[in-house]
């Protein structure tokens, strides 16, 4: 039966609470919006993304080091970066349900109406005609499809083009033309738009005054850029060389929403590459098919990956792209790669006063570096690992099971060792192999209940391999290892089990 992308949604942000993935923040005082704590599966889902990316990005990549800068910077670097000036969002009321929105958030919303519209031709098309369907083709010669395909062009370049100009009324007008209504209200009485910056502020220090306010980074990157030249010098890095960070961000969102798509309080995996002034585009395109690779090596179906090449430049940057992932709630941005010319150097460079060039001693010269960047949200890749193992199956005797098919080196547990009774001496063995394992991986350990529920309990949180340990274990020391995807069972000696799961959960990243 097919559902809804609301309603799959629903079930995963269910699925989610119930399982120890993730949970509202402060939930019983009621929670905060847009605020999430990882449970104890979560947790250890979110750390084996961070470090898979880790190894792809530094372990496996000579010219490449990490770093861990402080949250709290001087706010000059933000007067520096153009956060304090231009990082703001187009904010609108309804004046009828009194709530607020992000102009380009319901311009976008509208958008996704009109590709889901061509997605229904397309899917029409496609069971209509079968495998000799050409999609390629149909969308590029269908009427229906070309009508509304220009529809989302104009409407995209006129709002950039106002956004770009900040002609906020234009932005208003827009709305108004397109007849886009409040969700709640279902009118379209709208206030002005109004620009709303997104950095949280405080104070540091005993007394509270202007002189002393300092924000909480709204991006990582900054960390790296006023740190490049003291990474270099002290790691002796020649250009092309990367430095990559993982760490907090925080945006003070007035329109959070998508569950822990777009929050408060998030996850950054950044990478800037520093290379030699003209030969940004040439790492700009190897950055771009890397991060690709990156992404389908984790075996999530090409189709549900985009690129959205981008139009409107930020201000810092002369090339652009961000890779899509398809949402229950369409195709959204998961990672964004940017050539940012030498902006954020030469920024630091005159509001600091201080020289951050670089001398090649290949060329005997100094310039300060062009940047690539690659900037991931870690909380968005979790949601896309969770969105795209998340299934409900009906088995061959009628019953059914939710299971999250995660790539097995991503998994919150590798394995789950379970005695098939708690007696006869079975959990004492079944114990002694967890204790074996336990150095090496992540292991689930059970007695409670039969066989079948703990197997099932394991598939709802993504447990690739479940050991059984039953009578036959304790005369010949072999075991039954089962496997979440398929649900075969295979029996395996024990002395064989770790090479046997070392083999099966190893990633190879890539490179």
């Amino acid at each position: 039966m097919n559902i809804t992308g609301e309603e799959l949604l629903k079930k995963i942000i269910a699925h989610a609470k119930e399982y120890g993935f993730v949970f509202q923040s402060s939930e019983i005082y009621d929670g905060m919006s847009a605020v999430y704590d990882y449970g104890q599966n979560g947790v250890e889902l979110k750390n084996n993304i961070r470090n898979y990316w880790w190894k792809s990005m530094v372990q496996f990549n000579d010219n490449i080091v990490g770093i861990d800068s402080a949250i709290f910077m001087h706010p000059t670097i933000w007067k520096a970066s153009g956060h304090v000036d231009a990082f703001n969002d187009p904010l609108i009321d309804n004046k009828d349900s009194k709530k607020r929105y992000r102009a380009d958030v319901l311009i976008e919303d509208y958008i996704q109406k009109i590709e889901n519209k061509i997605a229904k031709e397309v899917e029409k098309a496609q069971a209509r005609f079968g495998e000799a369907f050409n999609e390629k083709q149909f969308r590029e010669t269908n009427p229906r499809v070309l009508e509304n395909q220009v529809k989302i062009d104009e409407i995209n370049k006129r709002f950039n083009n106002s956004f770009e100009k900040n002609d906020l009324d234009d932005i208003k007008l827009l709305i108004e033309e397109l007849k886009i209504v409040c969700p709640i209200s279902g009118t379209c009485n709208w206030t002005e738009v109004r620009q709303f910056n997104l950095m949280f502020s405080t104070q540091m220090g005993s007394v509270s005054n202007e002189s002393n306010t300092i924000y909480l980074r709204p991006e990582t990157a900054q960390g790296i850029f006023v740190n490049y030249l003291n990474v270099q010098k002290t790691g002796r890095m020649k250009i092309p060389f990367g430095i990559a960070q993982t760490g907090k961000a925080f945006r003070n969102e007035i329109v959070a929403r998508q569950f822990i798509f777009r929050m408060r309080e998030f996850e950054q995996m950044e990478m800037q590459y520093f290379v030699k002034p003209g030969d940004e585009m040439e790492w700009y395109k190897y950055w771009k098919e890397t991060r690709m690779k990156w992404h389908l090596s984790m075996g999530i179906d090409a189709h549900k990956y985009r690129w959205h090449d981008h139009e409107k430049l930020a201000h810092y940057a002369n090339a652009a792209a961000d890779i899509e992932y398809q949402f229950p709630f369409g195709f959204k941005e998961l990672e964004g790669i940017h050539s940012r010319t030498d902006f954020d150097l030469n920024a630091h460079i005159k509001h600091s006063g201080k020289k951050l060039q670089y001398f090649d001693p290949e060329t005997n010269e100094s310039y300060v570096p062009y940047v690539v960047e690659t900037s991931i949200g870690l909380d968005r890749m979790f949601l896309a690992l969770l969105c795209n193992s998340y299934k409900e199956e009906t088995l061959e005797d009628g019953s059914t099971r939710v299971v999250l098919n995660i790539p097995p080196p991503l998994a919150p547990y590798k394995v789950a060792v379970l005695p098939l009774m708690k007696k006869d001496g079975l959990p004492e063995k079944a114990q002694e192999i967890l204790c074996e394992l336990k150095s090496d991986f992540m292991c689930m350990y059970e007695e409670k209940d039969a066989i079948g529920r703990r197997y099932r309990r394991n598939d709802a949180i993504g447990t690739p391999y479940c050991i059984t340990v039953d009578h036959q274990t304790l005369s010949d020391n072999t075991v039954t290892i089962r496997y979440r995807d398929t649900m075969l069972q295979e029996r395996i000696n024990i002395s064989e089990l770790r090479a046997k799961l070392f083999e099966i959960t190893r990633f190879n990243p890539i490179r």
